[in-house]
C-alpha cells in the first residue's frame, strides 16, 4: 500500500509541474517563481497597460492564485473576527464570490504588518483550499462557494504581535501544511477530499530548552526528487527537515540556530537552497540525498551577506537572484555561492520576485516594480509604479498578464498592444 501511494504522489506531482499555465499556489506552478508563459508586460502605470483594477474589501497578504478563469485570495477584518475567501473573474474582474468562512471569537493581536490572511490558498480543479494558519482550513467548491470540509484544530501559538504565515499546498491526494509556533511545532499532511489526517509528525528537535519565541516558522515546504522518488524539504525554527511525503517519515535534518523563517527554498542542480533566520538571515546550500543528521557532511556553502529575511530566491540555470528587506540585489554562483555582483534597487521588500520572459520582475513594498535581467550583468530594463498602497503579497503571473495585489486593491496588467 504504501508504495502504490508512493507511486501516486510521485505521478501527480511531477503531472503538476507540466500543466498549462495556472498559478495554483505560493510562487506558482513549479514552487519557484518561475511562471511559464510569454509576453508579460515589462511597462505599466495607473493610466497605462491596466486590464482592470478592483477593490478587495478588508485586508489580506495571500497571493492570488488562479485556476482557469478564477482568481482566489483571502482576507480578514483588521481584528481578526471575520475570515473570508474572495474569488474573482479573471477575465472581467468581477467578484463571483465573496464568502464569509470563518468567525474567530478571540484573535490575537499580530503586528500591524501582517494580516489574518496571510497564507497564500491552494487551488485544483473544482476546489480551492484556504488556511487562516490556527484560526481555520477550509476546502471549497470552486463554482459554488460551497463548503466541502473545515477543520478548526490545527492549532499553534503564532505569538502576539505575529500571527499566522505559512501557507499549504498540495501533494498527490494530500494537502500539506506546517504549523510551527510557540507551543507546538509539526507538518500535517490531510486527505484533500475528506479533510481527515492522513499523517502528523512532530518535529524532531528538542524545543523545551529553545526560548518560546525562538521555536517559530512562516515557511512552507518545497516538493523535490530524492533518488527515484520524492522528498518535502520542510524548514522550521532551529532546523531543516527532510519528510517522506507519503508517510511523513523524517529523512534527514540539520539543525541551526534560525527561526521565525518566511522564504520558501529553492531547488536546482542538485542543491535545495534555503535562507533561514528573521534577524540574520542565512543561505545554505544543501546537498539533499542523506540519512540522519547530514549538518556536517551535507551543507556546501552558507552566505551570510545581504539575504533576505521575507523575499524567496530566483534559481536561474547556474545563478541565485534575491532581494533582501534593504533592497539589496544579490547575482550567486548557484553551485559555489561565489558573489557575481550586488546592487541597490528602489524600496523595501517583503513580496517574492517572478520570473519569465528573459526577466526578473522585483516588487516592492511601496508598489514599485524593478525589471532587471537575469545575467552576470547588472541591468535594469524598467522601474514601474503604481498607486502608492503598500504591497506585500507576491503576485502571480498567467496568460500574458500580471496579477498584482495591493492593500486595497486586485489589479490585471498586460500589455494593451497584444490585446
Amino acid at each position: 500500500m504504501r508504495g502504490t501511494l508512493f507511486i501516486v504522489l510521485t505521478v501527480c506531482a511531477s503531472s503538476s509541474l507540466l500543466a498549462n499555465d495556472n498559478w495554483q499556489q505560493f510562487r506558482g506552478p513549479a514552487e519557484n517563481g518561475h511562471a511559464r508563459v510569454k509576453d508579460l508586460p515589462l511597462k505599466w502605470n495607473e493610466k497605462e497597460n491596466i486590464v482592470w483594477k478592483i477593490e478587495i474589501h478588508d485586508r489580506g497578504w495571500s497571493s492570488p492564485v488562479i485556476w482557469n478563469n478564477q482568481i482566489w485570495i483571502t482576507t480578514a477584518t483588521d481584528d481578526g473576527h471575520k475570515l473570508f475567501a474572495v474569488c474573482v473573474d479573471r477575465e472581467t474582474g468581477k467578484i463571483i464570490h465573496d464568502i464569509h468562512v470563518f468567525d474567530v471569537d478571540r484573535p490575537q493581536r499580530i503586528a500591524a504588518e501582517n494580516t489574518y490572511a496571510s497564507p497564500t490558498p491552494v487551488i485544483e480543479e473544482g476546489r480551492v483550499y484556504v488556511h487562516y494558519g490556527t484560526y481555520g482550513t477550509a476546502c471549497l467548491d470552486i463554482e459554488t462557494g460551497s463548503l466541502i470540509w473545515t477543520r478548526r484544530d490545527l492549532n499553534c501559538d503564532h505569538e502576539e504581535g505575529a500571527g499566522p504565515n505559512s501557507s499549504p499546498f498540495l501533494v498527490g491526494n494530500l494537502f500539506i501544511v506546517n504549523v510551527d509556533g510557540r507551543d507546538f511545532q509539526y507538518v500535517i499532511a490531510l486527505d484533500k477530499t475528506t479533510g481527515k489526517n492522513v499523517w502528523k509528525t512532530n518535529r524532531s528537535v528538542d524545543y523545551s530548552k529553545v526560548p518560546i519565541h525562538q521555536r517559530k516558522a512562516y515557511t512552507m515546504p518545497i516538493l523535490i526528487p530524492r533518488g527515484s522518488g520524492k522528498q518535502l524539504v520542510s524548514p522550521g525554527g532551529r532546523a531543516i527537515y527532510s519528510y517522506d511525503p507519503a508517510t511523513g517519515e523524517e529523512l534527514w535534518r540539520i539543525r541551526h540556530r534560525g527561526w521565525s523563517i518566511a522564504p520558501r527554498p529553492v531547488y536546482g542542480l542538485g542543491l535545495v537552497f534555503v535562507m533561514m533566520d528573521h534577524d540574520h538571515p542565512e543561505l545554505w546550500a544543501i546537498q539533499p540525498d542523506g540519512t540522519g543528521d547530514v549538518a556536517d557532511s551535507h551543507v556546501k556553502w552558507k552566505e551570510k551577506r545581504g539575504i533576505p529575511s521575507r523575499s524567496s530566491p530566483l534559481l536561474i540555470n547556474d545563478l541565485l537572484f534575491f532581494v533582501n528587506r534593504l533592497g539589496i540585489v544579490s547575482c550567486l554562483e548557484a553551485k559555489t555561492g561565489k558573489l557575481v555582483w550586488k546592487k541597490r534597487i528602489k524600496g523595501k521588500y517583503s513580496a517574492s520576485p517572478i520570473y519569465a520572459n528573459d526577466r526578473i520582475y522585483f516588487f516592492n513594498e511601496n508598489a514599485v516594480s524593478t525589471v532587471i535581467r537575469p545575467a552576470r550583468k547588472f541591468e535594469i530594463l524598467a522601474v514601474n509604479t503604481l498607486t502608492k498602497e503598500q504591497l506585500m503579497a507576491s503576485p502571480a503571473a498567467t496568460g500574458q498578464s500580471l496579477f498584482i495585489r495591493t492593500e486595497k486593491h486586485l489589479y490585471r496588467i498586460e500589455d494593451s498592444s497584444l490585446r
